[in-house]
This record gives C-alpha cells, structure tokens and sequence, in this order.
C-alpha cells in the first residue's frame, strides 16, 4: 500500500488550512467608528434614540447646547460627547426628568488614544472617560463621553448623582490617571497605594518580574526578545 502526501502540513491531525488557533490570523483591520474619527451623526438616529436627543435639546436653560459637542450613533449605540464643566448638570437632567429617567449608571470607563492623531483624536486630549446609563423606567441605554489631557487630566466626578460611579471613578484614576474632582475617596483600588503611574495608559513601560516555573526562569516582558 502506498501512502500518499497529506493535503495539508500543519503539525495538527485534522487541521486544515495553517491550523492557526491563535485567534489573530483571522483579524482585518477596519475603518475606526466615528466616535474615534471625530464626526456627528446626521438624523435621523433611528430607534428611540431621536426622541431622547430632542428631549435633551428641549431642556431648560439651554443645557444641551451648552454640554453637548456632538452626538454619534454607531455599532448599535447613541453617544453624547459633554463639556466636562456641564457633565454633573447633564447628569441630574438624565436622571430627573419625568420624560428620560436615566436613572443608573452601570458603568464607568476609560481608555487612552495614544498616537491616533491619524485619525482624528489631538492628544491634548487623548483621554477619553465613557458613563453608561441606563434608564429602568423606559428600558433605555445611552452612553456620555468626556475628554480630557494628560497635562489637565480632571473631570467632575459624578458621584453625587450617581452613587454606582464611586468605585468606577476610582479605577479610572487608578488605571488612567484620570482626576474626579469632588470624589469623596480618589485612591487606587486595584493597584498599591505607592503604585507609581497608571497602567492602562499607552505610554506606561511595560516592565514586568522575572517568573520562575519549575527550573525555568521567564524573563519580564521588555527583557524579551523583540519582533519588528
């Protein structure tokens, strides 16, 4: 009997193709949404999102003009890019209203757009801060960013309107470096309290401890060897 050449030389019994299961041979880089680019998105938003937008424009003393820089629907999800100065005021309005009842705020996030110049981002300010609320009463979810600089990093904190904020403010400062004023409590929570830096930031060295697993020592990231 004569055996032939296999279809396929991946190392693996019943792979075909390169029997990659990294997960990244797959990955297609796409366009950034335009919460990163920088546009507003014309009406009509579709969905309940229009009827929250005009309720916010119909807000007393000019509150939405005043807050809002834009708003950007995309991936299935309305945000209202705030003013920082306006972030508390907008807050109480989402929650109190009769007509929007915001009434939670289930997450608290950040993230830093490090050298995304290219795409419409300035780094003065790079960092980004991302409140998800949620309104119970209308079965509603929106979503409000602010920015803010690394050299001026502060953000009213949200707390005093929503109490969930609290510990979410606080890995945001901690991560991020991002600074809540009025926040009872800003002090790391995942990290030491003499933790230097803020991990999550692009910029922070990646640094790392020498671990070793039985007889074999891994060295610490940066001291790795390095793929260009």
């Amino acid at each position: 009997m004569t055996v032939g050449q296999p279809d396929n030389d991946s190392g693996m019994f019943g792979v075909s193709g390169s029997g990659d299961t990294s997960g990244f041979g797959g990955l297609v880089r796409a366009e950034p949404g335009a919460a990163v680019v920088g546009h507003s998105t014309e009406r009509p938003y579709g969905g309940y999102f229009d009827e929250v937008a005009d309720l916010l424009q119909g807000a007393p003393g000019s509150l939405f003009d005043n807050s809002v820089t834009r708003v950007v629907v995309d991936r299935g999800e309305i945000t209202f890019f705030v003013r920082p100065k306006h972030l508390v005021a907008l807050c109480q309005h989402l929650r109190d209203d009769a007509n929007l009842r915001f009434e939670f705020c289930s997450s608290v996030s950040g993230v830093d757009y490090l050298d995304t110049g290219s795409v419409g981002v300035d780094d003065p300010d790079r960092l980004h801060v991302a409140y998800h609320l949620t309104s119970m009463t209308y079965r509603r979810r929106i979503r409000l960013e602010v920015t803010a600089g690394v050299a001026d990093p502060h953000i009213p904190s949200v707390t005093g309107v929503y109490p969930t904020a609290d510990w979410q403010e606080r890995e945001t400062w901690d991560m991020f470096g991002v600074i809540f004023d009025g926040h009872p409590a800003l002090t790391r929570i995942l990290m030491p309290d003499d933790w230097a830096g803020h991990p999550q930031r692009k910029d922070y060295p990646l640094g790392g401890v020498p671990v070793e697993y039985k007889g074999a020592t891994i060295p610490p990231p940066d001291e790795r060897r390095v793929y260009q």
